[in-house]
């Protein structure tokens, strides 16, 4: 019996929240004691890459190279999945709470008949049966789910979890996947990603702007420290409709949905629908000249001043320090 990992990679590396996935699955294992991790990567990505999954918690890798899974057709993906995680004889698949996760894990949960549980912050409680914690309402509340199927799925919310990285390399084994005309009936057509040093799904650190900024011609106020801070950009709704920045930095309700280590809001005023976006960061500081601002009541640190007079000082002093 073993643990399950569905890990996701993206220009030839594997993502930061499969790794977290496979670093809470190794604490689940050692608490339930269902045996080792396991991790299965789909598609075209290098052994060494993925043999440094071992150093998060996983025993082995399970190398599916079929490059016709590399576009992620989710109906392909959960049939590689499931393979897999009948093979290992495992009876709990962990995976990372993303866009293709979601989609995968739902159809997983039909292929395994198995319970499944999103957004997950905890190691489940089995005191009395199989409780797991997750965050619900956008973060603003947290739900207790009881699973009563033999098999479960748990996708697990970004930084929810410390990321381990002091394992051995794991094994990389090859594992053929037996994938019919039916799995790829989807099509993907064309994919348009984000561009820009570090994408906001993945940051650690956010450097977000509004409309205080002012301009689009101000904006490398903000690049210059997200560069020193190693962070993703972002900004408000408003900004991004107006045309100052594409809307793939919009972080919010209805944009990119972030929970980095650190999140910095210049400008931004924090209307409830931008606040929806980051509430579940760890750490947020926000920087606007107006003391009355609604952010401020979200910040754990806030800096009231003119963020043309803040951020060339925050940037210098950050450069000395780091």
């Amino acid at each position: 019996m073993s643990i399950l990992v569905y890990i996701e990679h993206a220009e030839g590396k594997v993502k930061k929240t499969s790794l977290e996935a496979v670093s809470f699955a190794k604490e689940l294992s050692a608490k339930t004691r269902e045996g080792e991790v396991i991790a299965v990567a789909l598609g075209t990505v290098d052994s060494g890459e993925l043999a440094s999954v071992g150093k998060a918690g996983a025993a082995k890798v399970l190398h599916a190279s079929d490059s016709r899974l590399n576009d992620g057709v989710i109906q392909a993906h959960a049939a590689a999945v499931a393979q897999a995680f009948k093979s290992v004889g495992a009876k709990t698949l962990v995976l990372a709470k993303s866009s293709l996760g979601d989609a995968v894990a739902a159809r997983l949960a039909i292929k395994l008949n198995a319970g499944l549980v999103s957004n997950v912050i905890e190691l489940p409680n089995t005191d009395n049966g199989y409780v797991v914690k997750r965050s619900i309402y956008t973060g603003k509340a947290f739900a207790e789910t009881k699973v009563t199927t033999e098999n479960k799925i748990l996708a697990v919310k970004k930084n929810a979890v410390d990321l381990k990285t002091d394992g051995a390399n794991a094994s990389v084994e090859a594992f053929s996947v037996n994938l019919s005309d039916s799995d790829f009936a989807s099509k993907i057509t064309s994919t348009e990603r984000a561009t820009g040093e570090i994408l906001l799904p993945e940051a650690d650190i956010v450097v977000s702007g509004g409309r205080g900024m002012k301009g689009p011609e101000n904006w490398g106020m903000i690049e210059n420290l997200a560069k020193v801070l190693g962070a993703a950009t972002g900004c408000s709704k408003p900004v991004s409709d107006i045309g100052w920045r594409p809307h793939h930095e919009h972080v919010g309700q209805t944009g990119v949905k972030v929970a980095p280590s650190l999140y910095v809001a210049v400008g931004i005023s924090g209307a409830i629908q931008h606040l929806a976006g980051v509430n579940s960061s760890k750490c947020i500081v926000v920087i606007n000249k107006d003391p009355e601002a609604p952010f401020f009541k979200a910040a754990d640190y806030g800096i009231v001043g003119d963020a043309f007079e803040v951020l060339p000082k925050l940037t210098e002093a950050l450069k000395a320090e780091l």
